[in-house]
């Protein structure tokens, strides 16, 4: 009994390149179904587009996505830090606030900066 050739869609090896190339040809169709690919340039939902206030007073962060937070006044979160009982985490919790507000401010100045004409 002779062997089939390969070119026989009865051999093993010619389904499975069939049915490789039906699903390649199935994953291109759905692909391009689902609409252009996201534009590459457009940020993060979560980019900082915007900082307001000030440390004082309480800062306002608007982000790409339209949603905002609203951070503690430099004050209300150093006073939170007092609640921490070991001396350590007292000021873990003061550096971490310290450099959270010297950040927003740099945000502010930088986004301030980019969006001059």
């Amino acid at each position: 009994m002779p062997l089939p050739s390969p070119t026989s869609v009865d051999h093993p090896l010619a389904r499975l390149l069939v049915v490789l190339a039906a699903t390649l040809v199935a994953l291109l169709v759905t692909a391009a179904s689902v609409g252009a690919a996201p534009d590459a340039k457009a940020p993060a939902p979560d980019t900082i587009v915007k900082v307001t206030g000030n440390a004082a007073e309480g800062f306002g962060i608007e982000h790409y996505d339209g949603s905002s937070t609203f951070p503690p006044t430099h004050s209300e979160a150093l006073a939170e830090c007092q609640e921490y009982s070991a001396k350590v985490g007292r000021v873990r919790c003061r550096v971490e606030v310290k450099t959270w507000y010297r950040d927003l401010v740099a945000t502010k100045r930088a986004l301030k900066y980019a969006h001059r004409s």
